[in-house]
């Protein structure tokens, strides 16, 4: 891992917990449309993009265009209101150290994230300092599992995919870093990232001495 000079967060489960936040949003969504929509129906939506995660929310019920777009900013305005109050005490246990130790040695840092407010929570997160990049949403036209969100990263980094490392915590995300021919680092369960190079059960117990050598 030598040639390791960039690393690639996902953000939400990796940096910081926002699923409460959307699941609220959602779930708010889904009752003013009358669709059911249950904690493990918003478990299907991780790394899922916007407009995708509604198209299952709404489960085969048609909409029109207008009526699915204006559903798409409602969620997100829901969403906006939620994360308003989000502060450094919402970064997940030792990820703020992972970042420190690869400033310090040199590591280039990167936003990889499918959330077109992933600027918004950096910014309360108080953590912005620590990034060279920030690649979300809105930077590219083919969500994950595609690799572009990835590679948009990398380029930005003027890095080559071999020279970065991704961390993430769902499948669809586990699967774009490996498409982008990246090391990726899965956090969570075996049967949701188990396709990683290396995996770990919480962000913090990411061990760079072993990954980096």
């Amino acid at each position: 891992m030598s040639n390791i000079k960039g690393f690639i967060f996902d953000l939400d489960g990796v940096i910081t917990d926002t699923a409460e936040y959307h699941y609220l949003a959602w779930k708010r969504l889904a009752d003013d449309e009358g669709v059911s929509f249950s904690r493990e129906d918003n478990d299907q939506l991780r790394g899922v993009s916007r407009e995708a995660s509604l198209k299952l929310l709404l489960k085969g019920k048609v909409v029109t265009d207008d009526h699915f777009k204006e559903m798409a900013a409602r969620k997100n305005a829901y969403y906006v209101d939620y994360i308003k109050g989000i502060s450094p005490a919402d970064m997940l246990p030792g990820v703020l150290d992972i970042l420190k130790e690869l400033k310090s040695r040199g590591i280039k840092i990167s936003l990889g994230s499918a959330s077109k407010n992933a600027r918004t929570v950096i910014k309360g997160l108080q953590v912005g300092e620590y990034f060279d990049n920030i690649s979300d949403g809105g930077s590219v036209k083919n969500a994950k599992p595609a690799p572009d969100l990835f590679l948009h990263a990398a380029k930005n980094l003027g890095l080559k995919p071999e020279e970065c490392i991704v961390v993430e915590d769902a499948r669809s995300g586990v699967e774009a870093g490996l498409a982008a021919g990246m090391v990726v680092i899965g956090i969570g369960p075996a049967e949701r990232v188990g396709e990683a190079q290396f995996r770990y059960d919480e962000p913090g117990d990411i061990d760079l001495s072993k990954v980096l050598g």
